[in-house]
Order: structure tokens, then C-alpha cells, then sequence
């Protein structure tokens, strides 16, 4: 390998963007968001760039790591993978910490997926290189397209109007608390995205009024696809409930009940296919729910915690084998990621529904050219190499500034909510 394409420098860095208050089990998002920026700059002077978790434990293990890449070339993923797990090891929680831990919804955030998350932080930019090298996209270097588009679902969140320390103007969403404001949000959505199925963030209001919020989308938007997740918050005995009141009415039921075991006993007794981003998040996992006969019928992957691109691929052909479903988990995130998922999703045969994306809830930015383009709900799959985006310089320093003024240094959902209600525990399963 020619030394000039040997990786000599990696910057990390933390940007935060406004996030509406959005309602979940844990409890609301803070008004901001924390991501990080990946460079991987060779001697040549290319740069591989990746957006991944900007909370501080990211922060401190990617600072960790970074170093094992100087000298390594582009190519030398499994090399990479090998050093980062030989440095990194998941951070000891104090005991309030480990409670923010038990009543989190996002996976990213738990210690256990520490070396995945920084592996598939620096593999994509990595891929990014790759791609450049070889002027050749990212979905080349994954085996070349299944589909030139990757679609998406419009993702509705119960919420407020603004947030109870807003430190900016209050968003445009408005509220939405009553079936007829969710209907509201999601034909707004829609109208603005063209997106053809539509998902709801539930467990955060009594279960009948979540029910009620789904029939009053059914009805509005007749044909449309539509999943619910509550996020493990409500017993086995309400998910049945509740799933008897959505007969006909989803195409997926997303998380009802907490737990593997608590999953496969709604299962039993529900014949609406199970979606888990929170049961099935790593291969172990997978494992178990494949010994218990498959409880959950689809996996909704994330390649930021998964490991990165690559081992999505390798969950993907898992899927195929035990005739599971496939698709993808968001969070709150900008173009960079939602790119690298586009390829990904675009390497993927096996792509059962369309992905969630919280894409439409940030106003931000921080790649050239501004906000990405949806297309009847769908993106187009780069084609030019590498991710196919580059970072908007001004837009970078503006989102550090923020991430150095807001505050924040890890997402605590819980510790907002208390805001509102101090007597909040999150704990669940709470309906």
C-alpha cells in the first residue's frame, strides 16, 4: 500500500441541533440533540467522513481508539475492528446512571454496545475513503444496489409545543396530544415528504388514547400502512387489549411489552407480526429469540450499534435464514447518517418495510447542499463515490458552537421529564 493512503490524522467532532419535545416512555427529548462528526483523513489528503452518538462516553471512547488507526490503510477494516476492540471497553456506571440505563429506548446508549458503535463509527468513514479510492459509491463496495431508491415512513411522536426551558423559538409542529392533531402532524408530513406508511412513538399516553390516535390515522389515510410502538411500556395484558382494538389496522406491532419473554408472550396470543428495535439488538440476542422459535418476526436494525454496515449485512442474510423481516431504527440524527443508511439499505435484498427516520423533526444541517430530498417518500441512492455528501464547513463550526454552549453532555430523557412532572420514573412497563 502506497503510504500516501495511509490514515495519518481522525477528528472527532460534537455537534448538537435543536430536537422538538418529543414525548416517549422515557420521557421527552431534550432541546437538543448530541451527535458526533468523523474524519479520517489519509496522507494524500482525503477525507472519510461518518455522523455518529455524541454523548460523552462515545466521545471518550472514539478519543480512545482514534490513535490505533494512524498508519492503518482504508482497506484494513478487520484490522480496525481488532484494535478498537483491544482498546475500547464499555465505561462502569454509578447507580443513577445504570437506572438512566434501564429505562432508555435507544440501544446506542447502553455501555454494552460501546465496541460496535465506535467499529461502525469509524468503518463508514472508512467505506467513505474506500469509496473515493475507488470512484466507486459506498453501495458498490457493499455488493451494488438491490433498489436505486430507499423508502421511508413517516414517524409521528406525541408532543408538546415547546419545551419547558425552550432556549429557541418553538418549533412548527406545534402540539399534538388529541387524535386530531396526530392526524394533523402526519398529513403535514406527508403532504411535505410523500411518505406511504406512517409510524407512532407510543407509551407515553393511557393506552386507549394511543389506540384511538391509530384509528383516527386509519381513517384519515385509508390503505396506509401503519405500526405502533410503545416501547415496552405496556404490560402483556394491555398489548393484547389494545391489539385487539387494531384487528386489520397494522401492519406491524413495534415493542408492546418489555422484555424477550414479555414479547413472546404477546406473541402467543397475537397474530400481528412483532417489530423490535430494543429485544433483538446484537447477534447474542439474536440467538435467543431464534431458540424461542422467533417470537419477533422483524428486526429493526440500527448500523450504528449493530457494528456498522457490514454486519447489517450479515444480520440481513440471518433474517433471510430464519424468514424474519428486515428494517431499520432512527434516532434523531442529520444527513450524514441518514446517507450511510441509504446505502446500506440499498445493498440489503432483504428489505421487508420501509425504515423510520427522524429526519423530518431536525431543521438542521451539516452537508453541503443542505437538507437531503425525499421523493415520494424515498431517497435516491447516492451514485458519486464514497458516502456521496460532503460536510458543510460553516454548518460544522455552527453545530459545535451549539454542542460547546447547550448544556448537555449525555441524553437524559428521564431527567427532562422531571421537569415537567418531578414525580416521574419512567419505569416500565408503566400502562
Amino acid at each position: 500500500m502506497s503510504t500516501s493512503h495511509q490514515i495519518r490524522h481522525i477528528r472527532i467532532t460534537p455537534i448538537a441541533f435543536r430536537d422538538p419535545p418529543l414525548l416517549n416512555a422515557a420521557g421527552i427529548h431534550e432541546p437538543w440533540a448530541l451527535r458526533s462528526i468523523i474524519e479520517i483523513e489519509t496522507a494524500s489528503g482525503l477525507v472519510g467522513i461518518n455522523e455518529s452518538y455524541g454523548d460523552q462516553p462515545m466521545l471518550d471512547a472514539l478519543a480512545k481508539a482514534a490513535p490505533a488507526l494512524v498508519g492503518l490503510s482504508p482497506w484494513a477494516l478487520n484490522e480496525m475492528e481488532v484494535r478498537v476492540a483491544a482498546l475500547v471497553t464499555p465505561p462502569k456506571l454509578t447507580a443513577s446512571e445504570f437506572l438512566g440505563q434501564q429505562v432508555s429506548l435507544a440501544p446506542g446508549t447502553h455501555v454494552s454496545k460501546t465496541v460496535a458503535k465506535v467499529v461502525s463509527a469509524f468503518e463508514v468513514a472508512m467505506l467513505d475513503l474506500q469509496g473515493q479510492m475507488a470512484k466507486a459509491p459506498i453501495v458498490d463496495l457493499l455488493g451494488g444496489p438491490a433498489r436505486d431508491r430507499v423508502p421511508y415512513s413517516a414517524y409521528l411522536f406525541y408532543k408538546y409545543a415547546e419545551h419547558v426551558d425552550q432556549p429557541y423559538a418553538p418549533d412548527a409542529w406545534g402540539e399534538a396530544l388529541t387524535p386530531a392533531q396526530l392526524v394533523a402532524q402526519a398529513r403535514r408530513m406527508i403532504d411535505q415528504y410523500g411518505f406511504q406508511s406512517i409510524k407512532l412513538k407510543a407509551g407515553t399516553l393511557p393506552p386507549e388514547q394511543e389506540a384511538a390516535g391509530i384509528l383516527a390515522l386509519a381513517e384519515a389515510f385509508p390503505g396506509t400502512p401503519l405500526r405502533i410502538d410503545p416501547n415496552g411500556n405496556w404490560t402483556v395484558e394491555t398489548s393484547l387489549k389494545i391489539v385487539q382494538q387494531l384487528r386489520g389496522v397494522l401492519e406491524y406491532y413495534e415493542d408492546p411489552a418489555p422484555g424477550l419473554d414479555g414479547m413472546a408472550a404477546v406473541a402467543r396470543e397475537c397474530d400481528v407480526p412483532l417489530a423490535t428495535n430494543m429485544v433483538v439488538t446484537d447477534f447474542a440476542e439474536f440467538r435467543r429469540n431464534a431458540d424461542m422459535g422467533c417470537p419477533v418476526k422483524i428486526v429493526l436494525s440500527d448500523h450504528h450499534y449493530w457494528g456498522g454496515l457490514r454486519a447489517t449485512q450479515r444480520l440481513s442474510t440471518l433474517c433471510r435464514t430464519f424468514d424474519l423481516g428486515l428494517s431499520m431504527h432512527s434516532n434523531s440524527h442529520l444527513g450524514v447518517s441518514l446517507v450511510a443508511m441509504t446505502h446500506l439499505c440499498a445493498s440489503v435484498p432483504l428489505l421487508t418495510y420501509a425504515c423510520d427516520t427522524h429526519y423530518p423533526w431536525q431543521d438542521e444541517e451539516v452537508v453541503e447542499g443542505g437538507r437531503l430530498q425525499f421523493e415520494q417518500g424515498s431517497l435516491r441512492v447516492p451514485t458519486t463515490p464514497g458516502l456521496g455528501v460532503t460536510l458543510d464547513r460553516e454548518a460544522l463550526a455552527r453545530l459545535h458552537d451549539n454542542y460547546l454552549h447547550c448544556g448537555i453532555r449525555n441524553r437524559d430523557d428521564l431527567g427532562q421529564m422531571r421537569k415537567y412532572d418531578p414525580e416521574f420514573t419512567g419505569r416500565q412497563p408503566r400502562f
